[in-house]
């Protein structure tokens, strides 16, 4: 078994810090992002969508998708519980964790496809007025997401959770897309320091 994964990508850090939570280790095979590497044909057939993280079981198989594999680990090991554990708490860090896909996650990744010079080989075209109208859309998510914080400990409720991960792994990837999180929101800013202190947060 190994992970298929690139170090500065945002997604297979959601999956390094599942694991490290979990306290599991697995060997990780880093992948260059280059245009050459994402297309070469037997990457392809591991991740037909052309993304990292990876997983590759010992028979070969492939899973791709970060939730994907987590769930997979979250099967194979549910002590800590990171997807719930009852009917109402796995709905809630569901809902969290597709919400802040959406809302946040993706524009803060269209930010920095369509306005980092790094991208311009991959993202073609870039189109510099998405990015910028991302920005905006990703700061009100984060309005959103600041107000929630200030009713409970973590954004999906009393305990660390999946959505926890995606959510600091979002707000993070925010400095290489160059939006930078208001200094007003008191409660996001509560919340990222208790989870960045977390060991998870360095994996």
């Amino acid at each position: 078994m190994k992970l298929i994964q690139a170090q500065v990508a945002p997604n297979p850090r959601r999956v390094r810090m599942f694991l490290a939570e979990k306290g599991i280790a697995i060997p990780m095979e880093e992948r260059a992002l280059t245009v050459e590497s994402i297309n070469a044909p037997e990457f392809v057939a591991l991740s037909p969508f052309r993304r990292v993280p990876v997983l590759v079981l010992d028979d070969g198989t492939a899973i791709s998708e970060s939730m994907a594999i987590c769930r997979y680990f979250e099967e194979l090991q549910p002590d800590p519980p990171l997807f719930g554990t009852d009917p109402l708490s796995k709905a809630r860090i569901e809902m969290w964790t597709r919400g802040i896909e959406h809302g946040l996650f993706h524009h803060v990744s269209q930010a920095f496809r369509h306005l980092h010079p790094r991208m311009a080989e991959r993202e073609v075209p870039q189109v510099a007025e998405w990015g910028e109208a991302c920005k905006w859309k990703a700061l009100s998510a984060l309005d959103t997401i600041d107000a929630e914080l200030g009713r409970r400990p973590f954004i999906a409720g009393d305990t660390f959770s999946v959505a926890d991960i995606t959510l600091l792994v979002a707000i993070d990837f925010m400095a290489m897309a160059r939006i930078e999180r208001p200094a007003s929101l008191a409660h996001v800013a509560r919340w990222h320091g208790t989870v960045s202190a977390r060991p998870s947060a360095a994996a």
